[in-house]
Protein backbone atom coordinates (compact mmCIF):
# COMPACT_ATOMS: atom_id res chain seq x y z
CA UNK A 1 0.00 0.00 0.00
CA UNK A 2 2.90 2.09 1.01
CA UNK A 3 5.51 1.11 -1.46
CA UNK A 4 7.30 3.44 -3.84
CA UNK A 5 7.25 3.43 -7.49
CA UNK A 6 10.72 2.79 -8.84
CA UNK A 7 11.51 4.89 -11.76
CA UNK A 8 15.07 5.14 -13.67
CA UNK A 9 16.03 8.79 -13.43
CA UNK A 10 16.09 9.58 -17.27
CA UNK A 11 12.47 8.56 -17.82
CA UNK A 12 11.95 10.55 -15.17
CA UNK A 13 13.43 13.63 -16.06
CA UNK A 14 11.55 13.53 -19.93
CA UNK A 15 8.58 12.89 -18.41
CA UNK A 16 9.31 16.19 -15.95
CA UNK A 17 10.58 17.98 -18.78
CA UNK A 18 7.73 17.46 -21.01
CA UNK A 19 4.97 18.34 -18.56
CA UNK A 20 6.27 21.90 -17.87
CA UNK A 21 6.57 22.08 -22.48
CA UNK A 22 2.89 21.43 -22.22
CA UNK A 23 1.87 24.54 -20.54
CA UNK A 24 3.71 26.56 -22.96
CA UNK A 25 7.31 26.61 -21.16
CA UNK A 26 10.11 26.49 -24.04
CA UNK A 27 11.98 23.01 -23.99
CA UNK A 28 15.68 24.19 -22.48
CA UNK A 29 13.52 26.33 -20.09
CA UNK A 30 11.58 22.71 -19.58
CA UNK A 31 14.87 21.01 -19.51
CA UNK A 32 16.20 23.59 -16.74
CA UNK A 33 13.36 22.96 -14.21
CA UNK A 34 13.57 19.26 -15.15
CA UNK A 35 17.36 19.11 -14.12
CA UNK A 36 17.49 20.80 -10.84
CA UNK A 37 14.33 18.92 -9.79
CA UNK A 38 16.10 15.48 -10.30
CA UNK A 39 19.56 16.70 -8.86
CA UNK A 40 17.30 16.77 -5.60
CA UNK A 41 15.58 13.71 -6.06
CA UNK A 42 18.92 11.69 -7.03
CA UNK A 43 20.85 12.84 -4.13
CA UNK A 44 18.17 11.93 -1.43
CA UNK A 45 16.71 15.25 -1.52
CA UNK A 46 13.28 14.20 -2.11
CA UNK A 47 11.26 17.12 -1.03
CA UNK A 48 12.82 19.53 -3.72
CA UNK A 49 12.77 16.69 -6.08
CA UNK A 50 9.40 15.96 -7.79
CA UNK A 51 7.20 16.50 -5.54
CA UNK A 52 7.36 19.76 -5.96
CA UNK A 53 5.89 19.62 -9.08
CA UNK A 54 2.17 20.04 -8.54
CA UNK A 55 2.91 23.28 -6.53
CA UNK A 56 5.01 24.38 -10.07
CA UNK A 57 1.84 23.66 -11.76
CA UNK A 58 -0.73 25.39 -9.14
CA UNK A 59 1.65 28.38 -9.40
CA UNK A 60 1.38 28.67 -13.42
CA UNK A 61 -2.08 28.33 -13.19
CA UNK A 62 -2.29 30.92 -10.77
CA UNK A 63 0.27 33.15 -12.70
CA UNK A 64 2.84 33.24 -10.08
CA UNK A 65 4.95 31.49 -12.23
CA UNK A 66 5.44 32.85 -16.23
CA UNK A 67 6.19 29.81 -17.97
CA UNK A 68 7.39 32.48 -20.94
CA UNK A 69 9.56 34.45 -18.46
CA UNK A 70 13.31 34.94 -19.62
CA UNK A 71 15.54 36.17 -17.25
CA UNK A 72 16.94 39.53 -18.12
CA UNK A 73 20.11 41.26 -17.13
CA UNK A 74 18.98 45.30 -15.78
CA UNK A 75 22.29 46.67 -14.24
CA UNK A 76 25.49 45.62 -14.41
CA UNK A 77 29.17 46.79 -13.06
CA UNK A 78 32.26 45.17 -12.92
CA UNK A 79 31.77 42.61 -10.90
CA UNK A 80 27.88 42.42 -9.96
CA UNK A 81 24.56 42.17 -12.29
CA UNK A 82 21.14 42.34 -11.11
CA UNK A 83 18.89 39.84 -13.18
CA UNK A 84 15.18 40.58 -13.42
CA UNK A 85 13.58 36.96 -13.66
CA UNK A 86 10.11 38.68 -14.62
CA UNK A 87 8.44 35.53 -12.57
CA UNK A 88 10.37 32.80 -14.17
CA UNK A 89 10.97 29.58 -12.49
CA UNK A 90 13.11 29.72 -10.10
CA UNK A 91 15.77 27.10 -11.39
CA UNK A 92 15.70 28.91 -14.94
CA UNK A 93 16.76 32.50 -13.06
CA UNK A 94 19.10 30.96 -10.61
CA UNK A 95 21.14 28.77 -13.31
CA UNK A 96 20.90 31.87 -15.80
CA UNK A 97 23.18 33.78 -12.55
CA UNK A 98 25.09 31.07 -11.49
CA UNK A 99 26.44 30.97 -15.19
CA UNK A 100 26.69 34.53 -15.31
CA UNK A 101 28.26 34.85 -11.48
CA UNK A 102 30.60 32.35 -13.21
CA UNK A 103 31.67 34.10 -16.42
CA UNK A 104 31.84 37.38 -14.12
CA UNK A 105 34.74 35.34 -11.72
CA UNK A 106 36.62 34.26 -14.66
CA UNK A 107 37.33 37.84 -15.59
CA UNK A 108 37.46 39.81 -12.24
CA UNK A 109 38.28 36.81 -9.41
CA UNK A 110 34.83 37.65 -7.71
CA UNK A 111 31.05 37.47 -9.63
CA UNK A 112 28.31 38.60 -7.86
CA UNK A 113 24.74 37.70 -9.39
CA UNK A 114 21.80 39.49 -7.42
CA UNK A 115 18.05 37.92 -8.80
CA UNK A 116 14.62 39.26 -8.47
CA UNK A 117 11.29 38.71 -9.16
CA UNK A 118 11.99 34.78 -9.46
CA UNK A 119 9.92 31.62 -7.94
CA UNK A 120 10.84 28.71 -5.72
CA UNK A 121 14.24 28.40 -6.56
CA UNK A 122 14.49 24.23 -5.86
CA UNK A 123 17.67 22.95 -4.13
CA UNK A 124 20.51 25.67 -3.56
CA UNK A 125 23.06 22.87 -3.73
CA UNK A 126 22.04 22.29 -7.15
CA UNK A 127 23.72 25.63 -8.53
CA UNK A 128 26.83 25.91 -6.21
CA UNK A 129 27.83 22.25 -7.23
CA UNK A 130 27.64 23.76 -10.86
CA UNK A 131 30.06 26.81 -9.26
CA UNK A 132 32.37 24.27 -7.99
CA UNK A 133 32.51 21.59 -10.62
CA UNK A 134 34.27 24.71 -12.58
CA UNK A 135 37.05 25.21 -9.86
CA UNK A 136 34.94 28.22 -8.19
CA UNK A 137 34.43 29.04 -4.79
CA UNK A 138 30.05 29.42 -4.50
CA UNK A 139 27.92 30.63 -2.26
CA UNK A 140 23.97 31.38 -3.27
CA UNK A 141 21.19 32.54 -0.62
CA UNK A 142 17.48 32.49 -1.15
CA UNK A 143 14.30 34.43 0.48
CA UNK A 144 10.95 34.01 0.16
CA UNK A 145 7.89 35.48 2.07
CA UNK A 146 7.32 34.74 5.88
CA UNK A 147 7.07 30.68 6.44
CA UNK A 148 9.04 30.43 9.50
CA UNK A 149 8.66 31.93 12.94
CA UNK A 150 11.05 34.62 14.31
CA UNK A 151 12.54 33.43 17.31
CA UNK A 152 10.40 34.89 19.87
CA UNK A 153 6.91 35.40 18.21
CA UNK A 154 4.10 33.23 17.82
CA UNK A 155 3.78 33.59 13.78
CA UNK A 156 5.70 33.27 10.44
CA UNK A 157 7.90 36.36 10.16
CA UNK A 158 10.72 34.98 7.92
CA UNK A 159 11.40 32.60 5.15
CA UNK A 160 13.50 29.49 5.85
CA UNK A 161 15.98 31.57 4.06
CA UNK A 162 18.18 28.32 2.71
CA UNK A 163 21.80 28.98 1.70
CA UNK A 164 24.77 26.72 0.29
CA UNK A 165 28.27 26.64 0.01
CA UNK A 166 30.57 24.69 -1.88
CA UNK A 167 34.25 24.44 -2.79
CA UNK A 168 35.67 21.84 -5.97
CA UNK A 169 37.13 19.17 -5.09
CA UNK A 170 38.72 16.11 -7.33
CA UNK A 171 37.15 14.48 -9.44
CA UNK A 172 34.28 16.81 -10.58
CA UNK A 173 33.02 16.69 -7.43
CA UNK A 174 32.62 19.27 -4.31
CA UNK A 175 32.86 19.65 -0.70
CA UNK A 176 29.29 21.69 -0.31
CA UNK A 177 27.11 22.39 2.34
CA UNK A 178 22.91 22.85 1.31
CA UNK A 179 20.85 23.60 4.38
CA UNK A 180 17.79 26.22 5.58
CA UNK A 181 17.66 28.66 8.61
CA UNK A 182 14.66 26.08 9.63
CA UNK A 183 14.81 23.28 12.06
CA UNK A 184 12.82 21.41 9.25
CA UNK A 185 12.41 22.68 6.29
CA UNK A 186 8.83 23.15 4.84
CA UNK A 187 9.56 20.34 2.19
CA UNK A 188 9.85 18.03 5.33
CA UNK A 189 7.19 19.24 7.13
CA UNK A 190 4.84 18.95 4.04
CA UNK A 191 6.43 15.29 4.01
CA UNK A 192 5.28 14.25 7.27
CA UNK A 193 2.10 15.58 6.58
CA UNK A 194 1.77 13.32 3.63
CA UNK A 195 2.62 10.37 5.46
CA UNK A 196 1.66 11.16 8.68
CA UNK A 197 5.02 10.72 10.62
CA UNK A 198 4.98 12.98 13.85
CA UNK A 199 7.34 15.72 14.51
CA UNK A 200 9.91 16.26 16.71
CA UNK A 201 9.37 18.64 19.43
CA UNK A 202 11.28 22.33 19.00
CA UNK A 203 10.38 21.71 15.27
CA UNK A 204 7.14 23.57 14.31
CA UNK A 205 4.19 25.64 15.70
CA UNK A 206 0.62 25.53 14.92
CA UNK A 207 -1.48 27.66 13.30
CA UNK A 208 -1.90 29.85 16.60
CA UNK A 209 1.84 30.16 17.23
CA UNK A 210 1.82 26.96 19.39
CA UNK A 211 4.64 24.19 19.49
CA UNK A 212 2.97 20.80 17.71
CA UNK A 213 4.08 17.66 17.19
CA UNK A 214 1.28 16.28 14.98
CA UNK A 215 1.98 16.55 11.14
CA UNK A 216 -1.54 17.59 10.33
CA UNK A 217 -1.48 20.68 12.72
CA UNK A 218 1.79 22.08 11.78
CA UNK A 219 2.30 24.75 9.81
CA UNK A 220 5.21 26.68 10.69
CA UNK A 221 8.73 25.68 10.79
CA UNK A 222 11.09 27.13 13.47
CA UNK A 223 14.57 28.23 13.13
CA UNK A 224 17.24 26.03 13.59
CA UNK A 225 19.03 27.18 16.89
CA UNK A 226 16.51 29.94 17.63
CA UNK A 227 17.46 33.55 17.49
CA UNK A 228 20.47 32.09 14.79
CA UNK A 229 18.55 30.68 12.18
CA UNK A 230 15.78 33.60 12.39
CA UNK A 231 18.57 36.13 12.78
CA UNK A 232 20.34 34.32 9.81
CA UNK A 233 17.16 34.38 7.59
CA UNK A 234 16.49 38.49 8.35
CA UNK A 235 19.82 39.14 6.97
CA UNK A 236 19.29 37.17 3.72
CA UNK A 237 15.68 38.95 3.31
CA UNK A 238 18.09 42.45 3.64
CA UNK A 239 20.75 41.57 1.58
CA UNK A 240 19.11 39.94 -1.35
CA UNK A 241 15.73 41.64 -1.34
CA UNK A 242 15.84 44.96 -0.34
CA UNK A 243 19.10 45.83 -2.68
CA UNK A 244 17.13 44.99 -5.97
CA UNK A 245 14.22 46.92 -4.18
CA UNK A 246 11.92 43.93 -4.38
CA UNK A 247 11.25 43.79 0.04
CA UNK A 248 9.17 40.52 0.82
CA UNK A 249 8.87 39.92 4.19
CA UNK A 250 7.75 43.20 5.08
CA UNK A 251 4.92 43.35 2.57
CA UNK A 252 4.12 40.18 3.14
CA UNK A 253 3.32 40.92 7.20
CA UNK A 254 1.54 44.48 6.44
CA UNK A 255 -0.26 43.42 2.92
CA UNK A 256 1.27 46.36 1.28
CA UNK A 257 2.14 45.88 -2.57
CA UNK A 258 0.80 42.49 -3.32
CA UNK A 259 0.81 41.26 -0.03
CA UNK A 260 1.50 37.10 0.12
CA UNK A 261 2.34 37.15 -3.64
CA UNK A 262 4.43 33.98 -4.02
CA UNK A 263 7.59 35.38 -5.09
CA UNK A 264 11.81 34.85 -4.27
CA UNK A 265 14.60 36.78 -4.81
CA UNK A 266 18.58 35.06 -4.56
CA UNK A 267 22.18 35.90 -5.04
CA UNK A 268 24.72 33.45 -6.33
CA UNK A 269 28.43 34.41 -6.04
CA UNK A 270 31.54 32.47 -7.65
CA UNK A 271 35.53 33.35 -6.59
CA UNK A 272 37.67 31.90 -8.70
CA UNK A 273 40.57 30.29 -6.67
CA UNK A 274 43.09 30.09 -9.30
CA UNK A 275 43.47 34.03 -9.46
CA UNK A 276 44.85 33.87 -6.10
CA UNK A 277 46.51 30.15 -6.00
CA UNK A 278 47.48 27.24 -7.76
CA UNK A 279 44.93 25.22 -8.56
CA UNK A 280 46.40 22.01 -7.80
CA UNK A 281 47.95 23.21 -4.64
CA UNK A 282 44.26 23.92 -2.94
CA UNK A 283 43.14 20.47 -4.11
CA UNK A 284 45.93 18.57 -2.11
CA UNK A 285 45.18 21.65 0.68
CA UNK A 286 41.87 20.37 0.43
CA UNK A 287 42.64 16.49 0.25
CA UNK A 288 44.69 17.06 3.54
CA UNK A 289 42.00 18.55 5.45
CA UNK A 290 39.27 16.13 4.45
CA UNK A 291 41.58 13.60 5.79
CA UNK A 292 42.57 15.10 8.95
CA UNK A 293 38.60 15.60 9.75
CA UNK A 294 38.29 11.67 8.59
CA UNK A 295 41.20 10.97 10.64
CA UNK A 296 39.46 12.14 13.93
CA UNK A 297 37.87 9.58 16.64
CA UNK A 298 34.64 8.06 15.90
CA UNK A 299 31.89 8.59 18.30
CA UNK A 300 30.57 4.89 16.57
CA UNK A 301 32.80 3.22 15.17
CA UNK A 302 30.24 1.89 12.52
CA UNK A 303 29.61 5.01 11.33
CA UNK A 304 31.63 7.03 9.17
CA UNK A 305 32.93 10.62 9.70
CA UNK A 306 31.38 12.36 6.65
CA UNK A 307 31.93 15.55 4.67
CA UNK A 308 29.27 17.89 2.95
CA UNK A 309 27.77 16.98 0.15
CA UNK A 310 29.01 12.92 0.41
CA UNK A 311 26.00 11.17 1.86
CA UNK A 312 24.51 12.78 -1.76
CA UNK A 313 26.89 11.68 -3.66
CA UNK A 314 26.53 8.19 -2.34
CA UNK A 315 22.68 8.31 -2.69
CA UNK A 316 23.11 9.70 -6.32
CA UNK A 317 25.54 6.56 -6.94
CA UNK A 318 23.14 4.37 -5.87
CA UNK A 319 19.71 6.09 -7.41
CA UNK A 320 21.36 6.53 -11.02
CA UNK A 321 22.11 2.64 -10.68
CA UNK A 322 18.82 1.69 -9.08
CA UNK A 323 16.32 4.35 -10.07
CA UNK A 324 13.74 7.08 -7.95
CA UNK A 325 11.48 5.84 -5.50
CA UNK A 326 8.69 7.68 -5.74
CA UNK A 327 5.44 7.97 -3.24
CA UNK A 328 2.09 6.92 -3.74
CA UNK A 329 0.89 10.35 -2.95
CA UNK A 330 3.49 12.10 -5.32
CA UNK A 331 2.34 9.36 -8.01
CA UNK A 332 -1.13 9.89 -7.44
CA UNK A 333 -0.57 13.57 -7.90
CA UNK A 334 1.36 13.70 -11.10
CA UNK A 335 -0.69 10.97 -12.69
CA UNK A 336 -3.48 13.19 -12.12
CA UNK A 337 -1.02 16.13 -14.29
CA UNK A 338 -0.37 13.74 -16.83
CA UNK A 339 -3.93 13.38 -17.72
CA UNK A 340 -4.50 17.20 -17.27
CA UNK A 341 -1.78 18.00 -19.41
CA UNK A 342 -1.53 14.65 -21.83
CA UNK A 343 1.46 13.65 -21.01
CA UNK A 344 2.48 9.97 -20.80
CA UNK A 345 3.98 8.51 -17.12
CA UNK A 346 7.09 6.67 -17.68
CA UNK A 347 5.70 4.15 -14.89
Amino acid sequence: MNSKTVVQHHALGEFVTELFVSQKMPLAHARDVSDALLWANLRGVDTHGVSRIQMYCEMIKKGHINPLGVPEVIQSSLSVQVVEAHKSAGPIAVKRGTLLASEIAKQTGIGLVMIRNTTHTAAMGYYTEMLAQKGLCAIAISASRPMMAYHGAAGAGVSTAPLSLAVPARNQKAVFLDMSSGIISMGKLIQHKHQNHPLQEDWALDEHGAPTTDPQKATIPRPLGGPKGSGLALMIELMTSLPVMNPLLSCSITGANGGTRHNQNAWVIAVDISKFCDMEDYLTELDETVAAIKGLPKMDPAVDILMPGERGYLERSKREQNGIGITPTVIKQLNQLAQDFGVKTPW
